[in-house]
């Protein structure tokens, strides 16, 4: 298949074009990902169209899901999204220009002679096609007063072939496709005739869609030929599967985007994997938006069907964690607060002594998490109410004789004049040695009774973070 070189190309016009049953599903916002990177890196147009013409299904929480979805993955498209109910009536207009041109013709099977002509070929164990005797009567011959739907008058001779950037060269013999419906009897537009002249009118010049839409394609090219319109490139790019290499579920990641916002994951970090289920650079895994944009082409789109692995998104999750601002981070992880599953202590909303100890945690806290939840759930003794409540662990370390131990060390703390975590490394090295004993003898007690548990951040920086006076308090409880 000959495709344009880069440099011979114009500026592309894409779309993403989601139906609103539901949320804005992995698969769909990795689809809207290679739209959106293809335009970017072209200094195209990524528009978006909500193909809401399924009135039953469809609702405006699901349209409202899909666009806070793309908000937050920081996909950005040009102008107002397009309601694809809205243009019902430039579709309407479509179905009888291609019925005027002879492209269409009315067709007037009732439903009873579909079901008789699928049962003859399921009796026959041929595939189903209809082949409608209304395709080449003349109009005196039209029943009066009947119902019809618009039929296309697809040729029936030849081969329409689909050159895909992803898929190579795909080939159906036109016998096989029908002369699909494009306007019911109830004067409602069918779904590939919307899409085409949606498409058309919106200039769009490249369609990346998933691969289930191939057959489609051949359906859509026969529209775009009928009418004289140019056919614009395609991309069909392969499904995403499960690690075992089955559909995609729920339990695999098949879940919406809110999902993985709720879970504490960065849209960073989500883009960055969502790019690699199926196109690569190299051997490279971690790679900025900049360098997406720079390198992206739908060329570089494998065949085969990508697997979902939480694990390696995790991975991926816990570097862009380290990497990012600590302001960043705790402005992100507040703003799931309410959402997330959080441990007991985790406050609903942050106030001000609460933000300002969570973002001077922050330097230590990023180093072990692999998503915000766990991120603000290992910072949850910053929020806990005295006396605390301590883990079972924490609790056997606090035996009588490191009480004792810490009751000896309170007041060189309660006598210290700085407060940095430098000072209180100090104070405790210095009373190890005097106490001939070994430093994370003395320290990890001191955790359990600042933290109510055995693992947090360096416990010096854990006092300097939660100051003098709540540290004190802290350790007399333990130590009374």
């Amino acid at each position: 298949m000959t495709k344009p070189s880069k440099a011979g190309r114009t500026a592309p016009v894409v779309r993403f074009a989601p139906s609103p049953t539901g949320f804005l599903h992995i698969g769909g916002a990795r689809t809207a990902l290679f739209n959106w990177l293809y335009a970017k890196a072209r200094g195209g147009r990524f528009l978006l169209r909500i193909e809401d013409t399924d009135r039953a299904r469809n609702s405006p929480e699901a349209v409202a899901a899909i666009l806070d979805g793309l908000k937050w993955l920081e996909l950005d498209w040009e102008g107002d999204p397009v309601s694809q109910y809205s243009r019902a009536e430039r579709h309407r207009e479509v179905a009888h220009a291609l019925l005027e041109a002879g492209g269409a013709y009315r067709c007037y099977l009732t439903q009873d002679e579909l079901a008789q002509m699928r049962a003859e070929a399921e009796a026959e164990k041929r595939p189903f096609q209809v082949r409608s005797p209304w395709r080449d009567k003349p109009a005196s011959d039209a029943p009066q007063d009947k119902p019809f739907a618009i039929r296309l008058k697809a040729p029936r001779e030849g081969e329409t072939t689909i050159a895909d950037h992803v898929q190579g060269d795909v080939t159906y013999s036109n016998k096989e496709l029908d002369d699909l419906i494009i306007l019911r009897s109830d004067g409602s537009p069918t779904y590939n005739l919307a899409v085409v002249v949606d498409d058309h009118d919106m200039g769009v010049t490249h369609v990346v869609r998933g691969v289930d839409h191939l057959t489609n394609a051949a359906r859509q090219t026969q529209i775009y030929q009928l009418m004289g319109w140019d056919v614009p490139e395609w991309a069909h790019v392969p499904l995403i599967h499960g690690p075992d290499g089955g559909k995609l579920s729920k339990r695999h990641g098949a879940l919406g985007v809110e999902a993985y916002r709720a879970m504490g994951y960065l849209p960073a970090a989500l883009r960055n994997y969502l790019v690699r289920l199926g196109w690569s650079h190299g051997d490279d895994e971690i790679i900025s938006t900049d360098q997406m944009i720079s390198w992206f082409d739908l060329d570089g789109i494998g065949k085969s069907p990508a697997r979902f692995d939480f694990a390696k998104l995790e991975a991926l999750n816990g570097h862009y964690i380290r990497s990012t601002d600590d302001a960043e981070l705790v402005a992100r992880t507040e703003a799931i607060l309410p959402e997330i599953e959080r441990g007991r202590d985790i406050p609903t909303s942050l106030d001000d002594l609460g933000r300002a100890r969570l973002i001077a945690s922050m330097p230590g806290l990023k180093e072990r998490a692999k998503t915000l939840v766990e991120l603000i759930n290992s910072a949850s003794y910053l929020f806990a109410q005295r006396p605390l409540n301590l883990q079972e662990k924490a609790e056997k370390l606090l035996d009588t004789d490191t009480r004792a131990m810490l009751g000896r060390l309170l007041p060189r703390f309660e006598a210290l004049s700085g407060w940095e975590a430098a000072d209180l490394e100090t104070e405790v090295r210095t009373f190890s040695e005097q106490e001939n004993l070994k430093l994370g003898k003395v320290a990890q007690p001191l955790r359990a009774a600042l933290t109510g548990s055995t693992v947090s951040p360096p416990v010096f920086d854990v006092m300097a973070v939660l100051g003098r006076e709540e540290a004190l308090a802290r350790l007399r409880d333990q130590v009374a």
